[in-house]
């Protein structure tokens, strides 16, 4: 029996501290009839180092490396929910450091305090409530997704042009769960969404707007995720390409719409399209991977463009269309792969930069990441094992450059003729490879702390009301919501060998009614869809 007083505890100290006064709906805006929300403004942030925060704070703390603790005979040993409550050491107060922490510094420390007192509060009840408190709220999550579709209020005016989206991140959020819509409204959306496709290919973020390649990745999705037939004829693919095509940059890379930026971004959104409606070519793919990796930067992640920051969702782009163009090997994957794992922090989430803020929404943009990475670590090894050749090299050639004899060197002969190979794909079509890549077995366990990731989105991330939240403190919405929901099925499939294998009750948090539909992580469509929609395709 669920203690109905501590449920209302536990709402009154956790839930969401605002919530939404409207709903909305992405076919339909209401009339503008208050000022813009408030949005959230990172550049105030200091750049200073994470790493000083944490050495700043009091030992003792809740905490996760990002990898699974060595010995751990099971995931949920090395996480924070089996620490022992007593060994629990509340963070320094940031008003008590306010003359001596930079503005990132006390946002950090703020952050851990509000997720450590709910993870203080989960150590400390019983275990039947723990199991509640862990507990995926499905009826909530879906009436709040409903509401987006039908209606939506007038702070949403601001997304306007983002419609296409709206679509995406509710109907997906809805199948991960393994709802769906009505007739009625599949048919509303399909309709929707041919209004926002251009007479020469592409969509835009509304009626009438122009063609931008994120918004054409987002409704492609959106009638992949709805699977009828009616809704995967609706897209044109000849003018499809042709759109694509127009937004080639003579630089290998992709501008996100006429006139528009150039950067990984628009890279992966037409590559992602291109290659799940089956019109992939070489034209597409012409110098797009040397741009890709000018991009990666000393860090491993991959920036948005050359010279700028490493940045999960753009690492998350980058790597699966290197996947796609089938160029993979190309990148310096152990770095990049020790980047993202990283990012995991002492909050059990992801962060999207070196020296920022745990975000739910990384769950999936970090967690996707390190999903891809499981399946290519024969890569992985051989890049290490490559680098490490070329160290022996080197060292040899500085020893005979004085004189040294073979032997003295200590070189393998074979070692030194050892090298990487590509991987071999010869004979497939470029389309094939988004395929391919879900039939490669892992052989290991997940590259992240699946249990530990779970936990920060079930009890810091989800909402008692519906929806998913950025953070403790933040309101719930729905590009949250698909975000949180997306990296939470891909931390329950991270231990399955083969994609879509059910995984063992010891890999999912909570019961096991918390356990979503797996995703194909290249392009985040529930599995059974993409496989349905790779079949219709394939014919055409």
């Amino acid at each position: 029996m669920r203690s109905s007083s501590f449920y209302a505890s536990y709402q009154t100290q956790h839930q969401a501290k605002g919530k939404a006064k409207a709903r909305v709906m992405p076919l339909r805006i209401a009339h503008r009839r208050s000022a813009a929300p408030k949005t959230k403004d990172r550049r105030t942030r200091a750049t200073t180092t994470r790493r000083e925060a944490r050495r700043e704070a009091a030992a003792g703390r809740c905490s996760s490396s990002g990898l699974p603790r060595s010995g751990s005979s099971t995931p949920m040993e090395s996480s924070p929910t089996r620490s022992s409550s007593s060994s629990l050491s509340l963070p320094p107060s940031p008003s008590d450091r306010q003359g001596r922490l930079t503005t990132t510094q006390l946002e950090q420390l703020r952050v851990e305090q509000e997720v450590y007192g709910i993870y203080r509060l989960f150590h400390g009840v019983a275990p039947h409530t723990r199991s509640f408190m862990v507990e995926l709220w499905r009826d909530k999550h879906i009436e709040f997704l409903a509401r987006g579709l039908k209606q939506l209020g007038p702070s949403y005016h601001v997304l306007d042009a983002n419609r296409p989206w709206l679509c995406y991140w509710i109907i997906h959020s809805i199948t991960l769960m393994g709802e769906s819509v009505n007739s009625e409204l599949e048919d509303n959306v399909v309709q929707f969404l041919s209004h926002c496709e251009d007479k020469n290919g592409g969509y835009g973020g509304g009626p009438g707007q122009m063609p931008h390649l994120a918004t054409t990745y987002a409704a492609v999705n959106t009638l992949i995720t709805l699977g009828s037939e009616m809704s995967l004829s609706s897209i044109h693919r000849e003018n499809m390409l042709k759109f694509l095509l127009q937004m080639k940059d003579s630089s290998g890379a992709f501008r996100m719409h006429n006139g528009g930026e150039i950067d990984v971004r628009a890279c992966y959104t037409a590559i992602s399209v291109a290659s799940i409606l089956n019109v992939l070519d070489d034209e597409l793919v012409t110098d797009l991977g040397n741009y890709i990796l000018s991009c990666q930067t000393y860090e491993g992640g991959i920036a948005g463009e050359p010279g700028s920051e490493a940045h999960g969702g753009y690492t998350f782009c980058g790597l699966a269309t290197m996947i796609l163009i089938n160029e993979v090997d190309k990148l310096d994957l152990p770095s990049l792969v020790d980047w993202v794992a990283s990012r995991q922090g002492v909050e059990c989430g992801f962060q999207g930069r070196v020296n920022k803020l745990v975000d739910g929404c990384y769950s999936f943009w970090q967690g996707g990441v390190l999903a891809l990475a499981q399946r290519l670590l024969p890569i992985v090894h051989k890049q290490l094992e490559s680098s490490f050749i070329s160290g022996v090299q080197a060292s040899a050639e500085c020893k005979k450059s004085c004189n040294f004899t073979a032997g003295e060197t200590g070189q393998d002969e074979n070692l030194c003729r050892a090298g990487t190979s590509h991987p071999d794909n010869e004979g497939e079509k470029l389309s094939d490879f988004g395929f391919s890549s879900i039939g490669r077995q892992t052989e290991c366990g997940p590259l992240f702390h699946s249990i530990a990731l779970q936990q920060y989105i079930l009890l810091c991330s989800q909402v008692l009301e519906g929806g998913f939240r950025d953070k403790p403190g933040k309101q719930r919405d729905f590009y949250h919501s698909c975000y949180c929901l997306s990296g939470l099925s891909v931390s329950q499939y991270s231990w399955s060998k083969d994609d879509g294998e059910p995984p063992l009750t010891s890999a999912v948090l909570g019961p096991y009614t918390n356990l979503l539909e797996p995703v194909h992580p290249l392009y985040n469509v529930v599995l059974h869809k993409y496989y349905k929609s790779h079949e219709f395709f394939s014919t055409l």
